[in-house]
């Protein structure tokens, strides 16, 4: 199971530096993508204003633990191209493949929500490359690389609604691309499991490369009474060459609401993973098995904050 970090949360909402006029006194900031950058751990987090606006920031550390905020608000280059422009960008994943970073987020419109793509090379300057899904989808996440001469990623369409509150889904599906903008999907992957832990669910960080499969962690909801959701934690593994093929998933979740900083906040009961750092790979890319993990997680949509494994044990709770 995740082990949370002693001084949690990491960062909270008095931490945000003002902006003016478009953040004074931040209400929340949560499900923050994370990456390794020129030897420094990155964040990009999610940051809601006073009037519910959201934004991305930026954020660095030498150790993974404590962080410095840039005071500027990410703006993405060819946005504006939109016919329609989304109500919201939020709940970014980071994926490097070579030498880019490509940015997967959410994406809020009036139809619904659908998936964004953006790229930076430098974390200074970020274009964004298009809208990567057709209807409503979320949680999508990348594939480090191209397997079998395609661009894979997890994904989540949202086909179920609950309470009359926006879409949300139960299962997690694999899609291809030749070129990162055109996708189809492949194969449904896992589905939700009614009356357990995990009901409804959606991909966290980007899969991690093991030697024994993709290791993938992701949330599931359960599904209460008097519309009460608990956002919880898991794993699965899945084969390395055939994505859509799961070798083992957790029975039980691997991390929960439990502190008071999970329990209370904007939205209560929530351990949210958006962010992983994999502190050691072989030179093939593979996480080796006795590597620290580094989770951030949001946190009752309020603050952001840290767990950690190994990816001994992931795999090992992928299997239990």
């Amino acid at each position: 199971m995740l082990k949370r970090y002693p001084n949690n949360p990491i960062i909270t909402p008095e931490m945000i530096p003002d902006i003016y006029p478009q953040i004074v006194d931040a209400t929340s900031v949560f499900n923050s993508g994370a990456i390794k950058f020129n030897d420094k751990y990155v964040l990009l987090l999610r940051v809601q204003n006073r009037g519910r606006q959201t934004f991305m920031l930026y954020a660095e550390s030498t150790d993974g633990y404590n962080f410095t905020i840039t005071p500027k608000i990410i703006q993405w280059q060819g946005l504006e191209r939109l016919s329609t422009q989304p109500y919201h960008i939020y709940d970014p994943r980071i994926h490097q493949i070579n030498d880019k970073y490509f940015i997967m987020f959410a994406m809020d419109f009036a139809h619904g929500c659908e998936l964004g793509l953006g790229i930076t090379e430098d974390f200074v300057n970020y274009r964004f490359l298009g809208i990567i899904s057709n209807g409503d989808y979320r949680n999508g996440v990348l594939f480090p690389h191209r397997i079998k001469g395609e661009y894979l990623r997890y994904d989540r369409p949202n086909r179920n609604t609950l309470n009359n509150t926006a879409a949300t889904g139960s299962e997690i599906w694999l899609s291809r691309s030749p070129d990162l903008l055109h996708w189809q999907p492949v194969a449904p992957v896992i589905a939700g499991r009614p009356h357990y832990w995990d009901e409804m669910i959606g991909a966290g960080p980007p899969p991690i490369k093991t030697r024994q499969g993709w290791l993938q962690i992701y949330h599931g909801i359960a599904v209460h009474l008097a519309s009460i959701y608990i956002y919880q934690t898991g794993v699965f593994l899945a084969d390395l060459e055939n994505p859509a093929q799961v070798i083992s998933r957790s029975t039980c979740n691997i991390l929960e609401p439990r502190k008071l900083y999970e329990l209370t906040g904007q939205v209560p009961n929530v351990c949210f993973p958006c962010g992983l750092i994999v502190e050691e790979s072989d030179d093939e890319g593979f996480a080796l098995p006795h590597s620290e993990v580094k989770i951030y997680y949001g946190a009752a949509d309020t603050v952001l904050a840290l767990a950690t494994t190994t990816i001994g044990e992931l795999i090992e709770d992928s299997q239990n």
